[in-house]
């Protein structure tokens, strides 16, 4: 059974290849890609070695692929300038028990979410997989999406039990990433940065869109594979804004955010949040969620077929219901729960109301 949950990524300019040298060219040459696995300890570092061995990571479509060692990775010779993720620096500032402590990166790839969902029984629940440039990202109903350097682009495995609460997992996700920023900001001294939440999965900053979320699951051994999918505009100020860029332009701190300190922080934002989501349920993040989301007394349009014909009414947002679509009250004051129409890009166009 296959379990999608619509959402979008961010749309970005066309790419440039990394300027990498002779030795790393030959790695990432057309119609193959190059995946270094990395752990945070022996254990995840014994994985590592043993994937390789086995040489069992696939991709779709019959992509090539090469394996290598974070230890290997020495062979690629870098300029002083480079900016690739610094596998270092991310391991040193990751503090989890499960997630993130087994981590395959790519200079440049397709997907992350391929790379993931692809190969889910052969890699360790909570292993992530992160991209420097991603050229056919995956984003809601099959649109495809080009993700340049300076984006954070990240996917990870979730395994889950209860199928009721999988689709709520995008919102526990949406609010670990706002929460891990704030993190980050804190800890470096930077000043406070509001990325707020748009349902279902986009994330927002001074009104312009600047990440985006996506889960899919599938179900085995009855239990749910859920792979999860960010991108986050960090340090690339196209097509719309990013991190950096609100923060040059209210601080004039040189020491800004990386983004391997971000899906560190994320990942022990997230871990924390996941446990209290499966014990508790979202009831537990609820009222932290509505002060991070823009829709709590939002007006919106829904449309109701009444004999054939499509009637437009206005309702006002409460929250979320507990399958998490929206909770919206009418000028009637009957409660009702709002879907989207399935059709239309933007999903506050064409609502659709069901009583509750």
């Amino acid at each position: 059974m296959q379990v999608a949950n619509l959402s979008r990524f961010i749309s970005l300019r066309p790419l440039r290849r990394l300027s990498f040298s002779v030795a790393a060219a030959a790695m990432d040459g057309d119609g193959s890609c190059s995946l270094v696995l990395c752990g945070k300890s022996s254990v995840e570092n014994d994985t590592a070695k043993r994937l390789k061995n086995e040489n069992v990571i696939k991709l779709p479509d019959d992509t090539k692929v090469s394996l290598f060692l974070a230890s290997e990775t020495k062979n690629l010779v870098r300029g002083d300038n480079d900016d690739s993720f610094n596998l270092s620096v991310f391991m040193n500032s990751l503090s989890t028990a499960r997630f993130g402590r087994f981590l395959i990166w790519s200079p440049r790839l397709s997907s992350t979410h391929d790379v993931v969902s692809h190969n889910f029984s052969e890699l360790p629940v909570g292993s992530v997989c992160v991209s420097d440039i991603q050229f056919k990202g995956r984003g809601r109903t099959k649109n495809v999406w080009e993700s340049p350097k300076g984006c954070l682009m990240y996917s990870f495995t979730v395994e889950m039990e209860d199928g009721r609460i999988v689709p709520l997992i995008q919102y526990v996700v949406s609010l670990a990433v706002t929460e891990a920023v704030k993190d980050v900001c804190d800890k470096k001294g930077l000043p406070y940065i509001d990325v707020k939440i748009k349902w279902p999965n986009d994330l927002y900053l001074n009104n312009l869109k600047i990440g985006g979320i996506l889960c899919t699951s599938t179900y085995r051994s009855s239990k749910f594979h859920v792979s999860v999918g960010v991108g986050l505009n960090v340090d690339n100020d196209q097509p719309t804004t990013c991190l950096n860029a609100v923060l040059k332009d209210i601080s004039p701190a040189p020491n800004l955010l990386k983004r391997e300190e971000i899906i560190a922080a994320f990942f022990h934002k997230f871990e924390k949040f996941f446990d209290l989501f499966i014990d508790q349920g979202f009831k537990s993040l609820e009222e932290l969620y509505y002060r991070t989301w823009l829709h709590s007394g939002q007006r919106v349009i829904v449309e109701d077929k009444i004999e054939d014909q499509v009637v437009q009414n206005v309702v006002t947002i409460q929250g979320l219901t507990s399958s998490g679509y929206l909770l919206a009250i009418g000028d009637d004051y009957q409660m009702y729960e709002l879907h989207p129409d399935g059709n239309s890009f933007d999903f506050f166009k064409g609502l659709v109301r069901r009583k509750i």
